[in-house]
């Protein structure tokens, strides 16, 4: 570590509070259904989920590989580029945040290093097929996938119950449903960890890389691991409430069965696409799931003009966090002073959100308020204001029928017209 200079001091501390903005951002994945549903105590639920990302940061390092030396090529790429990628990246976390949008931290981070490293070095800087295969085929599969999995799951979990009816076989079934929950909680936790840390670590050994501390193709050092894992699991604690209300209150109504459903599948694909290597977007996975849970429930909803803000939210992740990496490398490239200016426009333009975050606050007392639902869609307000016809014998001095028509009569004066 004797040959870490300032500015590559910088870069580290800038990833690991990208990491903190990561881990409060994404607190929702894992707790959002649990709290919701009072399966677990708002702040009981975070801390047990900053746990279990800590420890599945240890788990795995095929993700930071992926990104250390797989989305951009390392030659060429300074250390500049990594500190302008990563501003990029948090100010779309905390807008984001702010707004209550389940975006992706990964992709923000993602599109914040190619709009800078397009800036810094062209487009042949980039690894095009490591970029569709890992990161946007990903993207589109992961929902899909996750939120199929959760329907049928929730389909499958109502059916064996149907016949349930005692009431002391119900309560018993509630309290295995939320102890699945939390269990299922957990492993979604521990997913994340073992994803969503290792985006960060990469991001550190690229910078190693580039600043020759470390060789090309080298594994994250341990105590990369180590802090990237603390700063996830610090930020987690923190808990983003704003998106918790989001994912557990504003795109469906959800139960102990569908929360049980949806956390098991979403935590099965993210597992499995972090052995494969595979960086998806965790956010989109468990969003995809509670919306699967929400059709799989007979009579259950899913509120789409939220789910339709969610989605606007995931397509303009990329290029708007591609968009500000490159202006970030483009005052960067200016020399010491544009490297300052950045910084400062970095901790100014957080500051000013998180003042505007203040106006109407959010926490673990009112996490699960429902003043802040979305309106009803005029479709339904429509069908609303539709009212049946009374039910009951009609009113003895109305027809109930139309005369028919009677011949013409020889004898009858023509109508006059």
């Amino acid at each position: 570590m004797e040959h870490i200079t300032l500015l590559l001091a910088i870069v580290v501390v800038t990833a690991l509070v990208f990491d903190f903005t990561n881990g409060f951002h994404d607190t929702a994945n894992a707790m959002a259904t649990t709290i919701s549903t009072g399966a677990m105590k708002p702040k009981t639920a975070v801390a047990m989920s900053a746990v279990l990302n800590l420890i599945g940061a240890f788990l795995s390092v095929e993700v930071a590989k992926t990104i250390s030396g797989g989305i951009v090529n390392e030659d060429g790429i300074r250390t500049e580029v990594i500190f302008a990628a990563l501003v990029g990246a948090i100010l779309w976390n905390l807008l984001t945040w702010l707004l209550g949008l389940p975006s992706s931290s990964s992709h923000a981070l993602f599109g914040g290093l190619i709009g800078a490293a397009v800036m810094s070095a062209g487009w042949s800087s980039i690894n095009g097929g490591t970029v569709v295969t890992k990161v946007l085929l990903p993207a589109i599969a992961a929902p899909l996938v996750a939120g199929i999995a959760a329907m049928l799951a929730t389909r499958l979990t109502y059916r064996i119950n149907r016949n349930v009816t005692d009431p002391s076989q119900l309560k018993s079934t509630a309290k295995g449903y939320r102890a699945g929950q939390i269990a299922s909680a957990g492993l979604v936790s521990l997913a994340h960890g073992t994803n969503d840390a290792q985006k960060t670590m990469g991001i550190i050994t690229l910078a190693l890389v580039t600043s020759g501390v470390l060789a090309p193709g080298s594994n994250p050092p341990l105590w990369v691991i180590v802090s990237a894992g603390v700063a996830i699991a610090l930020g987690t604690y923190l808990g983003g409430w704003r998106i918790i209300r989001t994912m557990g209150k504003g795109l469906t109504d959800l139960q102990p069965p569908q929360g049980f459903a949806a956390q098991t599948s979403a935590a099965t694909v993210i597992l499995a696409s972090s052995h494969l290597g595979f960086s998806l977007s965790t956010t989109q996975s468990c969003s995809g799931a509670v919306m699967g849970s929400g059709l799989g429930r007979k009579g259950g909803v899913v509120r789409w003009s939220t789910a339709t803000r969610m989605f606007v939210a995931w397509g303009l992740t990329l290029p708007a966090a591609g968009l500000v990496g490159a202006g970030a490398e483009f005052l960067t490239k200016q020399g010491p002073w544009g490297i300052t200016v950045t910084a400062i426009l970095l901790v100014g333009g957080s500051f000013a959100i998180w003042l505007a975050s203040r106006r109407q606050p959010v926490d673990h007392n009112n996490v699960n308020d429902t003043d802040g639902d979305e309106p009803q869609g005029v479709v339904t307000t429509a069908i609303a204001a539709v009212q049946p016809p009374p039910v009951g014998a009609p009113a003895s001095d109305l027809a109930t029928t139309i005369p028919a028509p009677v011949p013409d009569d020889p004898a009858r004066p023509p109508a006059t017209v």
